[in-house]
């Protein structure tokens, strides 16, 4: 049978995952990719490390040149994190004539122009199916399977690492540290887990996705963003109440006047299948003009899982079904974008707002004033009795659809009045 040379740059969890299934599966991708898919190098910092899985001898080296300076190796998974010196080793790939995959969403979201254009220029192709919701076929099937169709929108639980915390404080009543520190310790959260709980890796994630759906370029950080570590279990208590549930969602609405994107907690009726996503699981719901709503959900992170991805890649390379799909569809190129995005402050939704008020008369009347002051009518309203010798309530209003800009203005006029015993939160609601 015919031979491909492959290589892996970086060697964690997940390049050693992709070496496991081409080392001990290589009958399965020799069968889909009607060749050997033969593991001709990895390449690592340190040799003398311990792996995670045993490597023929002679394949580990510290050298990168062993495989930029090789013409018979021709795919490359380069699977190191970071932007530096993942950019540089990218494009030494690229300059020596290898094909590449990625499972760094980090770096196509900063620099996935300045790579694309390299690649196109040098007749190269990228793979980077891994890049976003791990196992989950995503890339592939937005940019292709879905092709026929307009997106209209797509809604994603994009970050598996926040939809554990918040499943668990709903599971186990406990505070967001207590849930974050559990996190830690399964080891879905980093010691330092701010771009997983400030939602910074979902709007990486959700900018190459619109991309590929919209044709938008938008750097992730102009994405408007609201992170899981403003949730406190109060908030998923009455969000139960009412029959809802509280997910970390990444959304992008195409709308008359456009493209409406935004990573926030939000609250999603139960028995919805994004309300359903439990764990550390990832799904993505997206619109098509033709074909409807079509969902997907599985496994968003994790060893194999992800490494699944990057294999499917490195085959479709191998095979050349990439290069064709990478030539047409032109991604991260400077072409002009097919929508616009529209302001942030001029989105509608429902929201939810919880405060902390004084347990006195009128209190309701004041908040509905200023709400009906900036157009915003209630749909709902909790009050519970107070606890105790406690002189404040906690207080839950439900909205009907109402602008952004005037929501988070209702909230701050709200916030000053003397009788808020404490700031206000705001959550989107969707049905």
């Amino acid at each position: 049978m015919e031979k491909t040379k492959v290589a892996i740059v970086g060697m964690g969890t997940v390049g050693a995952g992709v070496a496991k299934l081409l080392l001990d599966h290589g009958d399965r991708t020799a069968r889909h990719a009607g060749r050997t898919m033969w593991l001709e190098r990895v390449v690592v910092r340190d040799t003398k490390k311990t792996r995670r899985v045993d490597l023929p001898s002679g394949v580990l080296t510290d050298n990168l040149s062993d495989v930029t300076s090789d013409p018979e190796i021709k795919v490359v998974a380069q699977l190191i994190g970071g932007l530096e010196p993942a950019r540089s080793i990218m494009l030494e790939l690229l300059e020596s004539g290898k094909d590449v995959v990625t499972a760094n969403k980090a770096l196509l979201a900063e620099h996935g122009g300045e790579l694309f254009d390299r690649a196109r220029d040098l007749g190269r192709s990228i793979a980077f199916e891994a890049s976003v919701a791990g196992g989950i076929p995503i890339i592939t099937s937005i940019s292709q399977c879905l092709s026929a169709n307009a997106i209209t929108s797509l809604r994603g639980i994009l970050n598996g690492t926040s939809n554990f915390i918040v499943t668990r404080m709903e599971e186990s009543g406990a505070a967001f540290e207590d849930c974050v520190r559990e996190a830690q310790e399964l080891g879905y959260a980093e010691a330092d887990p701010t771009m997983d709980v400030d939602g910074s890796d979902a709007a990486q994630k959700l900018a190459i996705l619109s991309h590929l759906a919209f044709g938008v370029r938008i750097h992730w950080a102009d994405i408007p963003r609201q992170g899981i570590n403003d949730i406190e279990t109060a908030d998923i208590r009455y969000a139960d109440e009412m029959g809802y549930r509280m997910k970390l969602l990444a959304t992008a609405q195409l709308t008359d006047s456009g493209l409406q994107m935004r990573v926030a907690p939000m609250l999603i009726r139960k028995g919805k299948p994004l309300a359903e996503v439990r764990g550390a699981f990832n799904a993505v719901s997206v619109v098509g003009d033709a074909v409807g709503r079509v969902f997907f959900h599985g496994q968003g992170a994790g060893q194999m899982p992800t490494a699944s991805a990057v294999v499917a890649d490195m085959i479709d390379l191998a095979v050349g079904r990439t290069q064709l799909t990478f030539r047409t569809l032109e991604l991260f190129s400077q072409a002009e974008a097919r929508v616009e995005v529209c302001p942030s402050d001029e989105a509608l939704s429902r929201f939810y707002f919880r405060f902390t008020v004084d347990d006195h008369p009128g209190v309701l009347g004041q908040m509905a004033s200023i709400l009906g002051g900036h157009k915003i009518s209630i749909a709902s309203v909790i009050q519970h009795e107070r606890e105790g010798d406690a002189p404040v309530v906690p207080l839950v209003v439900m909205t009907d659809l109402a602008n952004e800009s005037a929501a988070a203005a209702a909230l701050q006029e709200i916030n000053e009045l003397p009788t808020v015993s404490r700031g206000g939160v705001r959550f989107r609601v969707t049905d």
